[in-house]
């Protein structure tokens, strides 16, 4: 009873690791965007914020300047991304059909092509045949072959609007934290420097998405976060003194 009881669990726990692998490998497939469009969120709002305090332009400028990037800026990024996954996908798209004709007119010099990839790799003789004879009796597998080994092209499986979505929804969300301190001392004052908390918690932000940017390129976390830590501080540094400089040469 205690070892049916015990199969029971095992089953019951890998079932639960399977569910929660299956739920995470669907958010990390779009975990990618998620980090660059709030990278981009971050250093574009933090350097207008920068640029403008920079050129001593007044608190509530900067939060129209801030929020009108944020916006704007984040749109624009948005559909950037919505267009160019769409784009790979109608390219894709476009290819497989003309390879689909070609299956369907011109089949032996298709074959011939299948035949000469394998070749290529080493097969030779009845198992070279046997492989050209099973990737061609299925049109559909001959198709997805010449798409990989031919063309060197894979299939796009990520949705352009999920892709823009994301990547606007992250702009928005990381690209605010520059603004909240602003937009707090706004509706109900602030005491402390505004400049020097913004930049508290925006280098904050930028030590998040650094160590979420980790995950996406496989890479050192000390090194990720650094790297995007040190990205923000240029851009927000090079804002600043772009502002004062123009702000004495116009006053």
């Amino acid at each position: 009873m205690n070892l049916i009881n015990m199969d029971q669990n095992l089953n019951h726990d890998e079932n639960t690791i399977h569910q929660s692998t299956s739920w995470l490998n669907r958010y990390q497939e779009y975990l990618g965007e998620f980090v660059y469009g709030g990278i981009d969120g971050a250093v574009t709002t933090f350097a207008v914020v920068a640029g403008a305090v920079g050129a001593s332009l007044d608190n509530s400028i900067i939060i129209i300047l801030g929020f009108a990037n944020l916006i704007a800026d984040g749109f624009a990024m948005s559909v950037g991304a919505y267009l160019s996954t769409k784009s790979v996908i109608d390219n894709y798209n476009k290819h497989k059909q003309i390879e689909y004709w070609e299956v369907d007119h011109l089949p032996e010099k298709e074959r011939e092509e299948i035949r000469e990839i394998y070749e290529a790799k080493g097969f030779e003789g009845k198992l070279l045949e046997q492989v050209v004879d099973t990737i061609t009796a299925d049109k559909d597998r001959w198709v997805d072959v010449m798409m990989k080994e031919e063309l060197m092209m894979a299939e796009e499986t990520k949705s352009p609007f999920m892709m823009g979505l994301v990547t606007y929804i992250s702009f928005i969300l990381i690209g605010l934290i520059p603004l909240l301190v602003y937009v707090w001392d706004y509706l109900v004052g602030f005491e402390g420097s505004l400049f020097i908390y913004t930049s508290i918690f925006t280098s904050m932000a930028f030590i998040f998405i650094g160590f979420l940017k980790t995950y996406v390129t496989q890479t050192s976390k000390i090194k990720g976060i650094l790297e995007t830590l040190v990205l923000g501080v240029l851009a927000a540094t090079l804002a600043y003194f772009v502002g004062d400089i123009l702000e004495n040469l116009i006053s």
